[in-house]
């Protein structure tokens, strides 16, 4: 009796070790979620400075077409340099005198797809860039790619390039491959459009297009209702009957679109017919 009653205190006391255990991990646990919750859908921005790439890329160069005593002297020579210029510029952090006069460019990336996914990165961008930018002086060049996509998702892609107009900062686009529809609706906000020889821009169109399964379902016996409050609340459906008026609305609508889709460039590209 009494081992039975030694063994259920060492029981009670592994049982009471366990739940603690589980207590303070799950406490642990449920502040790290909180904590990536607080910061979800922030994600990050990667920041480089590209005139330190293209003078490695340059000094590479330089050395392999020296000799191996040039390129000593030349080595020393790019430390001596270094070394001068982190003299120089921990001196100008101390007396909070750094030159910047000189302006500075941001170069940022637009990669289209069909809705535009790349706009939220873009958006978070551009609000580092106007933070710190000086009209006076710097200036910001998009490398945009797109063949356009949903009109609500380009239209607010270019509204954020124009809170780089606004800011009163030159813009510059730059084209490789196309900018068509609403990858051109971005590229027209610019000040200036630098494009490669071949590259696609343009195509100040809308467009839409829905398959319509309502006779294979009626042949199928299957029957689909579409429920609606207002005259013109569905003008065309998928799987309903799609009547003449509700054709004819939907055009209109289109050609409202495409109305507000010219004003719109218009207004950026006014020298263009």
């Amino acid at each position: 009796m009494e081992f039975l009653t030694e063994y259920g205190l060492f029981l009670a006391k592994i049982v009471t070790f366990v739940v603690a255990a589980l207590v303070v991990i799950s406490v642990i646990m449920s502040a790290a979620q909180k904590d990536r919750g607080d910061h979800e859908g922030e994600g990050e921005l990667k920041i480089r400075k590209l005139n330190e790439k293209y003078e490695k890329l340059r000094e590479t160069i330089q050395s392999r077409l020296m000799s191996d005593h040039q390129r000593k002297v030349f080595q020393k020579a790019r430390k001596k340099a270094q070394k001068a210029e982190k003299k120089a510029a921990k001196a100008a952090k101390n007396t909070d005198e750094q030159d910047d006069s000189r302006g500075r460019v941001y170069v940022l990336d637009f990669d289209g797809d069909i809705k535009a996914s790349d706009t939220d990165p873009l958006r978070r961008a551009i609000t580092a860039v106007l933070s710190i930018a000086d009209p006076e002086k710097d200036e910001v060049v998009i490398r945009l790619e797109s063949g356009g996509g949903l009109v609500h998702s380009y239209g607010l892609a270019a509204a954020q390039l124009d809170r780089i107009r606004s800011k009163g900062l030159r813009l510059t686009a730059c084209v490789d491959k196309v900018a068509a529809s609403g990858g051109y609706m971005m590229a027209c906000v610019a000040d200036r459009i630098v494009a490669s020889p071949f590259a696609i821009l343009g195509s100040i169109g809308v467009v839409a297009q829905l398959p319509n399964f309502h006779r294979f379902l009626k042949k199928n016996d299957v029957d689909f209702e579409v429920l609606t409050a207002g005259e013109h609340k569905r003008t065309m459906t998928i799987f309903g009957e799609n009547t003449d008026k509700g054709r004819q609305k939907f055009l209109e609508d289109l050609e409202d679109t495409h109305g507000l889709f010219k004003e719109y460039v218009s207004e950026r590209r006014p020298d263009l017919d």
